[in-house]
């Protein structure tokens, strides 16, 4: 076989692990070639490359154009010269050079290693960005590859080139996975970068906990039940309303399965996240009434110009109605899209059912989150000067960041930028357990562990799969209070 010959045969054992077509391979073949001949005559050079199929060898032609005076060695060659090897050959003529691998230099192997290599890289690139780009919202499998400053590097089981992570704020602060560790995630977004495309996965979006349902539940998966609202807060409590095309099937008993197993199937990849299920609908009286179960609401009132809710119950279903920390009605707010004020019967009865009486939520009454100003770091003035100035002014804002990032900022030094990274580190590397629940031990802790349990309202249609009573009263506020909550935007 002559030197060529392996050349192609070497190649078609790459495209086999590429899974790339003939046409591809003889396509690298002819792009590298030319990036050898350019380093040999220059950056215009012609050439005619003819590659057989059967035998793998390889013709190269160089093609000269013959003038009088040569104005471009790479595409032109002086009549004089020309004449040197046919004596018949005229101005204007094109003149056909063979050329030998043997003529290949050490710059003209490494420039077609290097182009080859790059139509490789971008071959892949593209197939990751047509393979993923309409996948948004979609279950993806994998294996945790390593854990560098809180965020996770994926790789897929079906995509291995693709470069894959999950974020620290996409992720679930009650796991905890290792390397090597088995993981599914929903697919997010997918960034362009200038290595190429990134998948960001993420496992505390409710685009998660969707996902997780249609690979569960077979009637979500042909379309029969519909997932119409979802709220989340991660690691707590989802509130999922479906909706069904058939009315022959219950969409909230679909949803839960035979003694719950599909919905415990879910709560088991959430880490024992709490999860109820309502039945969607239009008025939304009814879906604030639905939304807001386990807790039996006695009655509701809105204002459909300020998007309001007002939900009276009884003082025995006040706790649970708030949930924990305000939970409950927090997420019921965010699944019906509407701020829900929520009284207990003997507040109601005292402010003698006056709405006007119904203010808006005091300042100090807002919920905490866990992003914080980055004035609250131990950070120099100048360093917070040329953060907010590149357009970081919270933590969230540069968790992700690597030191490059850091680097590109103007006016910061090298030594800041790894104090920076050493800050992250610190505070996104948590020891110990976080509410007393972890991955690695799997399943919730003693206090949740009847939280699994279906509940049942007092009309049939509101049936939950979640929290129970006892549960929820015993971390809800003990005074008869009214919570508001602002609906998600």
């Amino acid at each position: 076989m002559t030197n060529a010959g392996q050349i192609v045969a070497a190649f078609r054992d790459i495209a086999s692990t590429k899974n790339l077509s003939s046409d591809d391979v003889y396509d690298l073949i002819r792009d590298g070639i030319v990036a050898g001949l350019v380093k040999l005559y220059g950056p215009n050079v012609e050439a005619e490359i003819n590659i057989d199929e059967g035998s793998g060898d390889i013709e190269m032609i160089v093609l000269k154009r013959v003038v009088e005076e040569v104005e471009d060695p790479s595409t032109e060659i002086a009549l004089k010269e020309a004449r040197w090897d046919d004596p018949t050959y005229e101005i204007g003529d094109v003149m056909e050079i063979p050329v030998d691998f043997t003529a290949f230099g050490r710059n003209a192997v490494m420039a077609m290693k290097q182009r080859i290599v790059q139509r490789v890289r971008e071959g892949e690139r593209d197939k990751v960005r047509e393979e993923f780009s309409n996948r948004v919202g979609e279950l993806l499998s994998g294996e945790v590859q390593q854990i560098e400053r809180g965020k996770m590097v994926v790789m897929l089981n079906r995509a291995r080139d693709a470069e894959a992570i999950i974020p620290w704020r996409e992720q679930n602060p009650r796991e905890r996975f290792r390397q090597g560790d088995p993981i599914r995630a929903v697919l997010k977004k997918v960034d362009e970068t200038s290595k190429g495309p990134r998948l960001i996965l993420s496992r505390g979006d409710p685009l998660f906990v969707a996902a997780l349902f249609k690979l569960e539940v077979p009637e979500i998966y042909q379309g029969i039940v519909e997932i119409r609202e979802l709220a989340r807060e991660v690691g707590g409590r989802t509130k999922i309303a479906v909706s069904s095309r058939d009315d022959s099937i219950d969409p909230v008993g679909a949803c839960v399965g035979l003694k719950g197993s599909r919905v415990q199937a879910v709560v088991n990849e959430l880490g024992g996240e709490r999860i109820d299920i309502v039945p969607w609908h239009p008025d939304p009286e009814i879906f604030a009434r639905r939304a807001l179960a386990p807790a039996r609401v006695a009655k509701v009132i809105s204002d459909s110009s300020r998007q309001v809710i007002t939900a009276i119950v009884d003082e025995d279903q006040l706790s649970l109605a708030i949930g924990r920390n305000g939970q409950n009605v927090r997420l019921a707010s965010q699944l019906i899209g509407w701020q829900i004020d929520l009284y207990g019967s003997r507040e109601w009865l005292e402010r003698g059912a006056d709405l006007s009486l119904f203010g808006e939520v005091p300042p100090g009454d807002a919920f905490e989150t866990a992003d914080f100003p980055l004035a609250e770091l131990e950070l120099g003035q100048e360093t917070l000067a040329a953060l907010e100035a590149a357009g970081y002014h919270t933590f969230l804002d540069i968790i992700d960041l690597e030191k490059n990032d850091f680097l590109s900022v103007p006016g910061l030094p090298e030594a800041e930028a790894d104090r920076l990274l050493q800050i992250i580190d610190e505070l996104t590397v948590m020891e110990g357990e976080v509410g007393g629940d972890t991955r690695s031990e799997g399943g919730p802790s003693d206090e949740e562990e009847g939280s699994e349990d279906g509940e049942e309202g007092e009309e049939e249609e509101e049936r939950v799969v979640g929290g129970t009573p006892e549960d929820l009263e015993e971390e809800a506020p003990s005074e008869a209070e009214s919570v508001r909550d602002e609906p998600a935007s």
